[in-house]
Parts: structure tokens; sequence; C-alpha cells
């Protein structure tokens, strides 16, 4: 194997997929369950607001760390792809595009998390708002920023499907992967259609219904980060994927 190829191996890709998935799961967990979890109060505008005023550093941490955890979707996004071109190059392109639509709508969602700190500013133009109306306001952005994260789902569930049928077909990466990947997407699916069509019930099935998520994506994560991909098989599949178009 030449230098170019040793570089670009699937195998350095796959080690490069499971730090960019650590990355995001540990990101992802930090800022939803240690800041808004610890900082939002259900049901209450007011103690919320007191809550994010008295640590906004924090606030702004765990809305940085959401970036950062979606830049490395877009780096996993193409990881996958690479990864799993051989098996269908267009399937594969049809998951990396799921994964477009996902990051996207989750990064433009965290201008939602931005707005309870303008509106808590001391700012005069907010002058013509009573506080209480602020809090409520800086509240409806907090919920709003719940509803559009489970939007994004509803794509990133479709990935989840789509990864999971090219990984069961590959050859070279653990069977059942592909079955625990598309569990995860459906329970995502079932999680955020829930949360728009039937609110009462989406609060009994969360969490517990994305418990299944949690093992898929960490078991993949993890196979990435210490197994990897069969070299032998992933170079047999792509060698016979490069016949097969030419």
């Amino acid at each position: 194997m030449n230098e170019h190829n040793s570089i670009f191996s699937p195998q350095i890709y796959a080690r490069i997929g499971g730090v960019l998935y650590l990355i995001i799961i540990v990101a992802g967990g930090l800022g939803e369950m240690f800041v808004r979890n610890g900082l939002v109060v259900p049901g209450d505008a007011a103690a919320t607001a007191h809550g994010l005023l008295a640590a906004s550093s924090l606030w702004r941490i765990g809305i940085a760390g959401d970036l950062l955890q979606h830049a490395c979707d877009v780096g996993l996004g193409l990881v996958l792809y690479v990864l799993l071109r051989p098996v269908n190059r267009n399937i594969a392109l049809l998951a990396l595009l799921f994964d477009v639509v996902a990051v996207s709508v989750f990064v433009a969602n965290k201008l939602n998390l931005m707005l309870p700190l303008f509106l808590l500013d001391d700012a005069k133009y907010l002058g013509a708002f009573t506080p209480e109306q602020l809090q409520a306001l800086a509240y409806v952005a907090i919920r709003a920023h719940e509803h559009g994260f489970g939007i994004g789902l509803i794509f990133f569930g479709c990935e989840c499907i789509v990864l999971g049928w090219l990984i069961f077909h590959s050859g070279y990466l653990p069977k059942f992967l592909g079955v625990l990947m598309p569990i995860a997407g459906v329970c995502y699916l079932i999680n955020s259609f829930a949360l728009i069509l039937a609110p009462n019930l989406a609060g009994a099935l969360f969490p517990a219904i994305l418990l299944p998520s949690f093992i898929g994506e960490l078991s993949l994560c993890l196979w990435l980060l210490l197994k990897g991909v069969d070299v032998a098989k992933w170079n047999e599949r792509s060698r016979a994927t490069q016949v097969g178009s030419g």
C-alpha cells in the first residue's frame, strides 16, 4: 500500500469517524443534561430567567458546545459517506443529504437559544416590555428550541435508517450495527412526530423512547473507534464497485 492510500485508508476514516462521534455524544450530552436541564425550570418562566441570568456564561458555553457538536456532524457525515459508498453510492449520498438537512436545522435552531440572552439583557429598547413579558418570551424561545431540535431529529432519524441498511449490507461492518441504527432512527421518528402531533404522548414516552437511539449510536461510535472496518472486505467491495461503474 503506497503512502497516499495509507493516509486515506478506510481504517483511518473509521478512527476519525469514531472520534468525531464521541465528541458529538459527549458535547450533546453535556449541553442537554448539565446546561439546559440544570437551568431550565419546566413551566416556570421567571425561575428559568433568573437561573439563566445567574449563569449566562454557562448558557453560552452550552451553545458553543452544541455548535462544535454540529461541526463534527458535518465531518462524520463525510466519513460515513466515504466508508459506505462502496455498498451503494446513491443510497450513501441519500444518507449524507439527510445529514445535511438535519445539521442545517440544528444549527439554525441555536438562534432560539440566543434569544433568551437578548430578551433578558438590560437594554433600553426592551423597556417596551414588562419583566414578566420578557421572561415569558425567553421561555417560549427555549420551548421553540426543543421543538426545533425534534424537527431536526426527523431527518436524522431517516439518516439512521438509511445508514443501517448500508451497514447491514456492507459485509465489512457487523450486521448488528445495521439492526441497531434503524431501530435508533425509528425511535427518533416516533419521539419527534409524537412531540408535534401528541405532546402528552411524547411526554410519557420521553426519555425511555430515546434509550435505543443512544445504544445504537454509542455502539457505532465505539465500533468505529476501537474496531473500524474490515479493510480487506472494504477494498474488495470498493474494487467491485469501481469495476461495475467502469
